[in-house]
C-alpha cells in the first residue's frame, strides 16, 4: 500500500501563522515523500528510508512504538521521529474501534533533499502526511482530506506544538492553498482528554483552510542557499522573546493579515503585479522583523537571492522561517531575458536553482 505527499512553499504569511487563526498562502511542489506500507515478518513495526542507512525496529506496547535496541532508538531518533508518531496516532485511532494494528514494514523514499540535506520544503510534514494515509489505508481506514490532516496534526503536536501544520495542510490538499493554523494547544488538550477519533470530528479553534488559483503569468523559481535551517529553533526562539505578546508583535501580525488577504485577492484576480508588490512587501516586513529581534532570518545569501529577483522586476523573499534552507522568486513567465539573468545573480552569489515546479494538480497523498 503506497501514497504520497508533497513539500511546500511558503508564499506569505510564514511567522504570522504560528499564532492560532492567522492566515498563510502556501504552494504545493512536485516533489514528495512516498511511504509503502507492508506485511512485517519480524518485528510489531519496522521502518526504512532512503535516508537512513539501516532499518529501525520497534515493538508496540501501551499505546507507543519503542525501540528493540539502542541502535533502533538511535535511528528513530536521527529522522524518524515523526514516521513513529503518525503510525502511533493511526494505531491509537485503531485502538479506540476496538482492533488491534497488524505488523506493517514502512518503507520511505524522499525528494525533498539534495544530497542527503534537506531543503526547506516541508520534508517533516511530507513524511508526516505520506505516513498517516499510507498507514490508514493498509489497515482498511478511509479518511478524508480533512480527517488526514487533522490526524497528522495530532501526530506533529505531540512532537512540537509550535509547529503551524501549515506544511500538512500543503501536503494534503496541495496546488495552492490560504490556511489559519489551530489552536495547537487546545488540540493536543483535546486529544488527551477526549481520544483520536472524537478530537478530529470535533471543531478545532482557529482552524481554517481553502483552497486558491494559482497565479496567471507569473513563473516561481527556487534557489538553495546551501545552508539547512531549523525552523523549530527560529520559530521556538522567538517564542522565547520578549517581543512576544508585544505591540511590535501585534502589528507585525495585523501587517502580514493583511498582506495575506491581499495577495489572496490577487490570485482570484489573476492579478499578477498585485501579487508581486505584495511578496515584496513581505520580505519587506520579514527584514523588519529581523532587525528588530535579530532572529537570524535574512543570511547573506537569502539577501543576495531577494535582491537578484527585484533587480530583474520580480519579487523574491525566503520561504519559511529562514536562516538558510531555500528561497523563492516571482517573475514574468515570459520573461526568459530576466529569469536568466536572476540564474546568473545566483550562481553568483552562491544560490543553487533548485528544479522544483509547483504542484499542476489539486489534492495530494490520495
Amino acid at each position: 500500500m503506497s501514497r504520497q505527499a508533497p513539500g511546500k512553499l511558503f508564499i506569505v504569511g510564514e511567522y504570522a501563522v504560528v499564532q492560532p487563526g492567522h492566515p498563510a498562502i502556501l504552494a504545493a511542489v512536485d516533489r514528495q515523500v512516498d511511504v509503502t506500507v507492508s506485511p512485517s515478518h519480524g518485528a510489531d513495526v519496522v521502518i526504512d528510508s532512503d535516508l537512513c542507512p539501516e532499518q529501525a525496529r520497534l515493538r508496540r506496547g501501551g499505546g507507543v512504538l519503542a525501540a528493540l535496541g539502542e541502535d533502533d532508538e538511535r535511528r528513530v531518533r536521527d529522522g524518524l521521529t515523526h514516521v513513529v508518531s503518525a503510525i502511533e496516532v493511526v494505531d491509537g485511532l485503531v485502538a479506540e474501534q476496538g482492533l488491534s494494528a497488524p505488523p506493517v514494514h514502512v518503507s520511505i523514499s524522499s525528494r525533498l533533499h539534495h544530497e542527503g540535506t534537506k531543503l526547506g520544503l516541508g520534508s517533516s510534514g511530507a513524511v508526516t502526511v505520506a505516513t498517516v494515509s499510507a498507514v490508514a489505508a493498509y489497515y482498511g481506514l478511509e479518511l478524508s482530506h480533512d480527517e488526514r490532516f487533522r490526524l497528522a496534526m495530532l501526530a506533529s503536536v505531540r512532537l512540537d506544538a509550535g509547529s503551524s501544520g501549515g506544511d500538512l495542510a500543503a501536503s494534503v490538499w496541495g496546488g495552492w492553498i490560504e490556511y489559519h493554523a489551530p489552536d495547537r494547544t487546545a488540540v493536543l488538550g483535546m486529544m488527551r482528554r477526549r481520544g483520536i477519533g472524537e478530537s478530529i470530528r470535533a471543531p478545532w479553534p482557529g482552524f481554517g483552510v481553502r483552497r486558491l488559483p494559482a497565479p496567471r503569468g507569473l513563473t516561481l523559481e527556487v534557489g538553495w542557499t546551501g545552508r539547512p535551517a531549523s525552523t523549530t529553533a527560529l520559530v521556538g526562539s522567538l517564542g522565547k522573546r520578549a517581543w512576544q505578546g508585544s505591540t511590535s508583535q501585534r502589528t507585525f501580525v495585523e501587517r502580514s493579515d493583511a498582506c495575506v488577504r491581499a495577495s489572496a485577492g490577487a490570485l482570484e484576480r489573476g492579478d499578477g503585479p498585485a501579487l508581486l508588490r505584495q511578496v515584496r512587501g513581505a520580505r519587506r516586513m520579514l527584514a523588519e522583523l529581523d532587525d528588530e529581534v535579530r532572529l537570524g532570518i535574512f543570511t547573506t545569501t537569502l539577501t543576495a537571492l531577494c535582491d537578484a529577483a527585484e533587480a530583474v522586476g520580480g519579487a523574491g523573499k525566503p520561504s519559511g522561517a529562514g536562516g538558510g534552507d531555500c528561497g523563492i522568486a516571482l517573475l514574468d513567465a515570459t520573461a526568459d531575458e530576466q529569469i536568466s539573468h536572476l540564474r546568473k545573480g545566483w550562481a553568483a552569489a552562491g544560490v543553487l536553482p533548485v528544479p522544483i515546479r509547483l504542484q499542476s494538480t489539486k489534492g495530494s497523498a490520495a
